[in-house]
């Protein structure tokens, strides 16, 4: 079999490019044991903190190996349960029950695959970077501190509030309790071993950190006298929960369809980045967005069918993979194999693993989710985009998942739309006229500035008003129709009104006694409606050379004063 997977790998690569890395047996099946024992602790850890049976995380485990990672799209990114959708799992699972959560996550998978079907895989890829980085940090931080009361043997409370408001009588609990201070210690340690453990000397680092602590924290388990939580595990086959028509039913409910989009969305995106991600980890084939977005579908599909936890690709597992030398696919889809055999096989022995382990995993998962050093990179980088950082990680904190990377992606459109609205409006006296100059991108955003310069040029109280738009690169519906009602407003009150516009146009037939305009400036006449500029006419800008005069009304002897200058 192992020979038919790497035979299958290296065909599909080769059809796409002969230069492709060629394979080499051993490292992949090495590299496959390693993604295995990183991912087995956080299979089960993730499915804990979910608030779902341990079994349910292994069974997405194997498919995220043997479904997607067979699968072209990526090559060397792994997927199984991710720890970015612990809370939000957690959540609906509190909210719906484990039952319904099999038809969500079956539908999201639908959704994905026809995502990836019509090419949306790439969309996912324009989301500003600041919202990606605020979502990350609004999913580790919750994380941690759900984690924290695993770690010692406890229950979380609830929402994220409560759960760090919960925190200092956690702390007290704990110290009048000495099995929870063992189960708190053996959560420490994970948690600094998975720190540190990249700083031991040898060739013993290329141990994962997590296994490390799981073989602790299972000698310590077995030590007389001592009395930890440890997990629970099933039947594996048992556990698989298939939704019945109860759960199909349940499809009316606007919570449920809530949930599938959610899924859908965080789900695709925490996917794609991850592919961009591990792309820059090694100098093998590029991620296919679209085909990836298929095969991260088709593993949900396969998930939901059986009950079991959504499925993303997930760094930490991409990145044991990469750093393990793996070429293809094979190791990938090994490492599914290595789960289920465990799984059904010796499932006697994830009996013994503490559960405050295991959360040390994941508090380790959450810090780097929420990578704080980011904050003041970015404050440092881009002041506004830190800004947008901070509102996505704070209203994920405060409400939900979806509901902070909605609002930041909100906050990242205004920033940028803020920005590409510069326009400069200057205004000053010249004798007998106040005169107006705007440049840049004249837009809604910037009406206000536009209407208190018409406003002052208006209560300037001279007898003639000039608007120059020559300089304006972008003019919306909004802007141009103040400035038009503006001078038809003045034009009433007797006042004399030039206006130019960037536009194109070409000169019409006017009438003997019109009065006249530079060559390079046609002129209306008073009756004439201001002309549109066609899709095909080239953009104005302040280095164009065209633009339209109207100067309705003007009197003869001042048009030739005009012309003179």
């Amino acid at each position: 079999m192992a020979a038919n997977l790497l035979k299958g790998a290296k065909g599909a690569k080769g059809a796409k490019s002969s230069n492709a890395p060629k394979a080499d047996l051993a490292t992949e099946i090495t590299a496959s044991l390693v993604v295995f024992l990183v991912a087995l602790p956080l299979c089960i850890g993730v499915a804990v903190a979910s608030g779902v049976p341990a079994e349910l995380g292994i069974i997405s485990g194997v498919i995220g190996g043997l479904v997607v990672g067979a699968q072209r799209g990526s090559t060397l990114q792994v997927s199984g349960p991710a720890a970015g959708l612990a809370a939000l799992v957690a959540e609906t699972v509190m909210d719906l029950g484990v039952a319904q959560l099999g038809v969500i996550v079956l539908f999201s998978g639908i959704l994905q695959i026809i995502l990836g079907l019509v090419k949306l895989g790439r969309f996912f890829q324009a989301i500003s970077l600041a919202v990606v980085q605020g979502m990350l940090a609004g999913i580790g931080l919750p994380l941690m501190f759900s984690q924290a009361y695993p770690a010692a043997d406890a229950k979380a409370p609830g929402t994220p509030l409560e759960n760090m408001a919960g925190v200092p009588g956690l702390l007290a609990d704990t110290v009048s309790n000495p099995q929870a201070m063992i189960a708190a210690g053996l959560g420490i340690l994970t948690v600094v071993l998975s720190f540190m453990w990249k700083k031991v000397p040898g060739p013993i680092k290329k141990i994962p950190a997590a296994l490390v602590a799981v073989g602790i924290g299972i000698a310590v388990a077995a030590l007389p006298g001592v009395n930890v939580k440890t997990l629970q595990v099933g039947n594996l086959l048992a556990s698989v929960d298939v939704p019945g028509a109860e759960q199909f039913a349940g499809l009316a409910d606007p919570a449920v369809i809530t949930a599938i989009l959610t899924f859908t969305v965080i789900a695709s995106a925490e996917s794609l980045f991850t592919a961009a991600a591990v792309d820059r980890m090694h100098d093998g084939p590029r991620t296919r967005y679209n085909p990836e977005l298929i095969a991260q579908g088709a593993g949900n599909t396969v998930a939901g069918v059986l009950g079991a936890l959504p499925i993303t690709a997930v760094v930490a597992r991409s990145s044991a993979n990469v750093q393990a030398g793996a070429k293809t696919r094979m190791s990938r889809t090994l490492h599914g194999l290595w789960l289920l055999a465990f799984a059904l096989l010796l499932p006697q022995v994830l009996a013994l693993i503490p559960i405050s382990v295991l959360a040390g995993v994941l508090i380790h998962s959450g810090w780097k989710l929420f990578a704080p050093e980011e904050f003041p990179k970015m404050w440092r980088q881009d002041r506004g985009e830190f800004a947008v950082m901070s509102i996505t990680t704070l209203v994920i904190v405060l409400t939900a998942l979806l509901e902070g990377v909605l609002v930041g992606l909100a906050a990242g459109i205004i920033l940028a739309a803020l920005r590409m609205s510069q326009t400069v409006i200057k205004q000053h006296i010249e004798d007998d006229t106040a005169k107006v100059v705007m440049a840049g991108n004249a837009t809604f955003l910037r009406l206000p500035q536009v209407i208190e310069a018409l406003e002052g040029a208006a209560e300037s109280g001279k007898p003639r008003i000039r608007l120059d738009l020559k300089g304006v690169t972008h003019l919306d519906h909004a802007c141009r129709n103040q400035v038009e009602e503006f001078v038809t407003q003045q034009r009433g009150k007797g006042l004399r009104v030039e206006l130019l516009m960037p536009g194109p146009a070409k000169p019409i037939a006017t009438d003997t006694k019109a009065p006249t305009a530079p060559e390079s400036s046609p002129t209306y006449r008073a009756d004439t409606p201001l002309p549109q500029r066609s899709p095909t006419s080239p953009t104005p800008g302040p280095t164009a050379e065209w633009f339209y005069l109207d100067t309705r009304p003007m009197p003869e002897e001042y048009a030739e004063s005009y012309t003179s200058r």
